[in-house]
């Protein structure tokens, strides 16, 4: 397999959707702020926009530069974390609140790529959990169960089956969930954007944020070249915060998420891989995920960062599941960051007081932010904008802390090095 990272992300190059916009200038006022151009952020945006409020958006790079334009684009019903986990932490009524939630993520997902004509490449022929090793199918099983009890149409495939939809033998069973499926994931938050500016919302890109504060009954969102003034702000910025004193948010640990992507494949190479465009993730600990897109390329990725142990760890990976893709050209190689609070579970963090100006810090996806994101942000700004906080997927924190945050940091990283160090060999 030959690599050539000189293209950097796949999503930049095959994009079917463009959106620019220029830097915040001057100073304004508007009824809502957002910091951060990602799926919370711009879902945040149109969904405020589309109730006739003024929003203003600020994006430090461009629309969908972090997470949301570098992972995998797996449209799921659901957290890692399964179905009665969520309740044993959040308690019984807020954990199947959030289940529910969760479980109609897809829906709102594709009806909003339906309502804007957003090219995303959507493709919504569900999912498969793989079994990496036999013990995963007991993990699978139990998920099963948790899963048909809250009325989830998934099924457990054996091996044989498993086989025959992936292309390779290396699974010993897999969960389907038909609810979800696979989208280009930048072309996504960039179609988001161009519908939420479309609606009358602000959107200004390479406008990084250097103080958020309060003043005179406002927040104060300052950039090198404006100011925003609102009673109302999101900070949406996530795995990709960077200081915005004098307001302070916790520090996350952080996991780095490597993939790389082939070359379009014609149907002489790679008819019978994943056929079906179902996307996939394991069981692994350290996880590794897999799908193709419209073109035909086959894209892996795995815990980790663009360091060359998980570059060679990946290419191992994709010829040892598919040996006839030996000597294939993989032109596209990137990473990304993942927040990863310490239960799996995000968080809706109040930053404003109850009397003053009221504002919502979201973040902690721990790796799951299509659904939850668009989800997250729908709700937080419908909560913002009418101050009824019922409808929000989970509890309003007045604080959150992560222990030793930089060390979980280093130990996801080292973990996942020493795992692709000696995996996929022989």
């Amino acid at each position: 397999m030959r690599m050539n990272e000189a293209l950097g992300p796949l999503w930049r190059a095959s994009s079917a959707e463009a959106f620019h916009a220029a830097p915040l200038q001057g100073a304004r006022d508007v009824d809502l702020a957002i910091v951060g151009g990602g799926y919370t952020g711009l879902s945040a945006a149109l969904e405020s926009a589309g109730q006739g409020a003024s929003v203003a958006l600020l994006e430090a790079e461009t629309v969908g530069h972090g997470g949301s334009g570098r992972n995998v684009g797996l449209v799921n019903a659901g957290l890692w974390l399964p179905p009665d986990d969520l309740c044993r932490i959040l308690g019984e009524a807020a954990g199947e609140h959030l289940n529910s939630v969760l479980a109609a993520a897809p829906d709102l997902v594709f009806s909003l790529i339906a309502e804007h004509a957003i090219a995303c490449e959507p493709v919504r022929n569900g999912t498969l959990h793989l079994a990496h090793a036999r013990g995963g199918v007991d993990q699978l099983r139990a998920r099963l169960g948790q899963m048909q009890a809250r009325g989830a149409p998934v099924r457990l495939l054996d091996g044989s089956e498993v086989a025959a939809r992936t292309g390779t033998q290396a699974f010993h069973g897999a969960l389907f969930d038909p609810r979800a499926g696979t989208i280009q994931p930048l072309a996504y938050a960039r179609g988001l954007a161009r519908a939420a500016a479309g609606r009358g919302a602000q959107v200004h890109e390479h406008s990084p944020v250097t103080s958020v504060e309060r003043l005179d009954g406002h927040w104060q969102v300052s950039t090198p070249e404006g100011i925003l003034r609102s009673p109302r702000l999101l900070m949406a910025t996530n795995a990709y915060h960077a200081a915005t004193p004098p307001l302070q948010l916790p520090d996350m640990p952080v996991v780095q998420f490597y993939q790389l992507a082939t070359e379009p494949l014609g149907d002489n190479i790679a008819r019978d891989i994943l056929a079906g465009g179902e996307g996939c993730w394991d069981t692994g600990l350290v996880m590794t995920a897999l799908r193709r897109d419209a073109a035909g390329r086959i894209i892996l990725g795995g815990m980790g960062s663009a360091a060359r142990t998980h570059a060679d760890w990946a290419t191992r990976k994709l010829t040892q599941l598919f040996p006839r893709l030996r000597g294939t050209m993989v032109p596209h190689a990137w990473a990304g960051r993942i927040a990863m609070t310490g239960d799996h579970l995000p968080r809706i963090q109040r930053i404003g007081l109850q009397e003053g100006p009221q504002g919502y810090a979201v973040y902690g996806y721990s790796g799951r932010g299509i659904g939850p994101g668009t989800v997250f942000g729908r709700a937080t700004a419908r909560a913002l904008m009418t101050g009824q906080e019922d409808g929000l997927p989970v509890p309003v924190i007045a604080a959150h802390h992560e222990r030793f945050a930089t060390l979980k940091t280093l130990y996801y990283e080292t973990g996942a090095r020493l795992v692709h160090l000696l995996g996929a060999r022989g």
